[in-house]
């Protein structure tokens, strides 16, 4: 049987589990289950939900762009933006690298979303005001919303993946709901059962 483990990463742990030549956590520090391998990456310094499994065709369905699962990220960034400056992020086309971005959905959200306190703190400057949006992507290039948050004049200063999509349409995701950072949880067989679905 395949093994389906749900993690809430957190910040300045890289996202594997042999170490890199430095002292920084990885995932072996977290989950101590042999054989599994993360889905997609999240960056040294973002923080959140992390799929990993045995099953290498769910590797490739949730990871490859083509099959386009959503992932949704909580996202704090330097400023105040408005409606107009965050329309070049959701049209896409922002290049990046050579790279061409897909239409973001993006939103501002009304209040700062309830987070645990992250470990170091982002650096706070009083004469800068921060905000937060919701960004979900249908790709995953490496370190793209900060890309693109930079592009747009609003740089990143702390990023949070809280869901990702198991279909196509989104309607059925997992979230880091109910686990603090550093935790993890087995996929209730509920979920493991949408997963046979879309594999199918």
């Amino acid at each position: 049987m395949y093994r389906y483990i749900l993690l809430n990463k957190p910040y300045n742990v890289i996202c594997q589990f042999s170490p890199n030549g430095n002292d920084n956590p990885t995932l072996k520090d977290y989950v101590p289950i042999p054989g599994v391998y993360p889905v997609g990456r999240l960056d040294q310094d973002s923080e959140g939900l992390v799929l990993l499994t045995d099953n290498g065709l769910l590797q490739h369905r949730l990871s490859d762009p083509q099959y386009a699962h959503t992932k949704t990220y909580w996202v704090q960034v330097e400023g105040i933006p408005d409606q107009d400056s965050l329309e070049p992020l959701r049209r896409g086309g922002i290049i990046l690298q050579g790279y061409r971005t897909r239409p973001a959905k993006v939103e501002i959200l009304a209040q700062e979303p309830t987070l645990p306190p992250r470990n170091p703190p982002i650096r706070y400057r009083k004469s800068v005001p921060t905000s937060w949006l919701e960004i979900t992507l249908t790709e995953g290039k490496n370190r793209q919303i900060r890309r693109m948050s930079a592009k747009v004049g609003f740089p990143t200063l702390r990023l949070v993946r809280v869901s990702l999509s198991l279909t196509k349409s989104g309607n059925f995701s997992l979230s880091i709901e109910g686990l603090e950072p550093g935790q993890w949880r087995e996929l209730t067989q509920a979920e493991i059962k949408i997963i046979s679905v879309i594999q199918s």
